[in-house]
């Protein structure tokens, strides 16, 4: 049986679990597995109430899920929800486990009085954009990752 749940301060297990999963789904285990935190920095990033972490469970099995951040907006009193990484294992895949963790998502962006949630997905990666699609409106915009140390 499948459900869907927002983790807390106390589910690092879990959390180390969905690393795991996006290692998996976005073939970069180096960058989910190779150096993943310590228990009290997970714990930390779990308890801030903006890091938004969701998991799709199957039993006791971590199958998916997303983390997203809320984040504050400066030029009116509202919020906005961006995801950050979204997976479901490949085993799991085309029955709607992705929809339902949008889903969750959505009734916590409600709560928080977030006005948009927002997601990127990458050409080619044609799964995702049909995926997103069907739940928004599209934008194709241009992203930049700009070096600190350049």
């Amino acid at each position: 049986m499948q459900f869907f749940e927002q983790l807390g301060r106390s589910d690092v297990t879990r959390l180390k679990q969905l690393l795991a999963v996006f290692g998996e789904a976005f073939d970069d285990m180096a960058a989910y597995q190779g150096a993943v935190p310590r228990e009290s920095y997970l714990e930390s990033f779990l308890a801030d109430e903006r890091c938004i972490t969701i998991v799709a469970m199957d039993g006791d099995e971590v199958i998916g899920g997303l983390v997203a951040y809320e984040l504050l907006k400066f030029e009116q009193e509202r919020k906005e929800i961006y995801i950050y990484d979204l997976a479901v294992r490949a085993a799991h895949r085309r029955r709607g486990i992705a929809t339902g963790l949008i889903v969750t998502l959505k009734a916590i962006a409600r709560t928080r009085g977030a006005y948009v949630i927002y997601v990127q997905a990458d050409r080619g990666d044609d799964a995702a954009i049909a995926l997103y699609e069907s739940l928004g409106v599209r934008e194709d915009v241009l992203h930049f990752d700009i070096d600190p140390e350049n």
